[in-house]
C-alpha cells in the first residue's frame, strides 16, 4: 500500500471563509468491511441520476470547512459525501489534530474511503460512473491514494497533498488528475510537485498541476490571514469547479 504521511506544518485552523454558513447536510452510515463508518452527506434536492464527489478531510477531521465545501459541492449540482476518518472526533487545535492524524490507521481510512465510493455508487440519486474525489492536505494526499486504489474513478483532486514517488505507482495512475501546490509550502516543496508531474506525464498520465509562487500550505483553506491567499484560493477553487465540471458533467 502507498503510504501516506501527514505535513505536520500546518495553520491553527482549517476553517476558510466561504464554510461559515450552517451545514445543510445529514450523517450518513455504510459498511466499512466489518466496520460501520459514517460521513456528512450533501446532495441537491433534484431528481436523477447526479455525479457525486467524496469530500476527504484536513487532518482536523469533519469540520465546518468540510461540510462547508460539501454543502457548496450539492448546490453545484454534485451528491457530496464526506467520509468521517476519525470517527467523531474533531480537533481543534494543532496538537489534538497532529496526535489524531498520527493515530488514523492508514489501512483503515482507504477502506472507509473505498466504501465511501461503493455507498455513493448504490445510491439511486448518484450515477456510478461519474464519481471524483478531492482532499486538503492529509486529505489530497488522501484523495490520491484513493484514485490509485479506485481506478475508475471520474477525476481527483488535491490540495497541497503528499505526493507519491513511487514509479510503479505513478505508472499505475488511471485517474486524471488536478492539483494545486503552494511555492513556499515546506512539507511539500515545489521541486516534488514537478517531479511527480514529469514522471506521471512520461508515463501518458492526465496531470494538471499548478505552483502558486508566493502560497503555502493551506493557502486554499487556513482562516490564519497570514496563510490563507485569497486571489490564490479563488484561482485554485476556480480551477477545480473547471475540472469537476469536464469530468463529471462533460462541460
Amino acid at each position: 500500500m502507498t503510504r501516506i504521511r501527514v505535513p505536520l506544518a500546518l495553520a491553527v485552523s482549517s476553517i476558510a471563509a466561504s464554510a461559515f454558513a450552517a451545514p445543510a447536510g445529514r450523517t450518513v452510515s455504510f459498511p466499512s468491511g466489518s466496520e460501520t463508518a459514517s460521513g456528512y452527506l450533501a446532495a441537491p434536492e433534484t431528481a436523477g441520476k447526479k455525479p457525486a464527489i467524496v469530500v476527504i478531510q484536513e487532518w482536523w477531521g469533519v469540520d465546518d470547512f468540510v461540510k462547508g465545501k460539501a454543502d457548496h459541492f450539492a448546490s453545484e449540482g454534485y451528491v457530496a459525501l464526506a467520509p468521517d476518518l476519525y470517527r467523531g472526533k474533531v480537533a481543534t487545535d494543532a496538537d489534538t489534530a497532529h496526535q489524531l492524524a498520527r493515530g488514523l490507521p492508514e489501512d483503515r481510512a482507504i477502506r472507509d474511503l473505498e466504501a465511501a465510493v461503493a455507498y455513493l455508487r448504490t445510491r439511486p440519486d448518484v450515477d456510478p460512473d461519474r464519481i471524483a474525489s478531492i482532499g486538503w492536505c492529509m486529505g489530497g494526499g488522501y484523495s490520491l491514494a484513493l484514485a490509485l486504489a479506485e481506478p475508475k474513478l471520474a477525476g481527483t483532486v488535491l490540495y497541497y497533498g503528499r505526493l507519491v514517488t513511487d514509479p510503479s505507482a505513478i505508472a499505475g495512475l488511471k485517474v486524471p488528475l488536478l492539483g494545486n501546490f503552494g511555492g513556499q509550502d515546506k512539507g511539500i516543496p515545489p521541486e516534488a510537485v514537478r517531479d511527480f508531474e514529469k514522471k506521471a506525464k512520461e508515463a501518458g498520465k492526465s496531470v494538471d498541476f499548478k505552483i502558486y509562487p508566493d502560497a503555502g500550505h493551506a493557502f486554499a483553506s487556513s482562516k490564519d490571514p497570514k496563510v490563507f491567499r485569497d486571489a490564490d484560493a479563488r484561482d485554485a477553487d476556480a480551477r477545480t469547479e473547471a475540472f469537476f465540471s469536464r469530468v463529471l458533467k462533460g462541460k
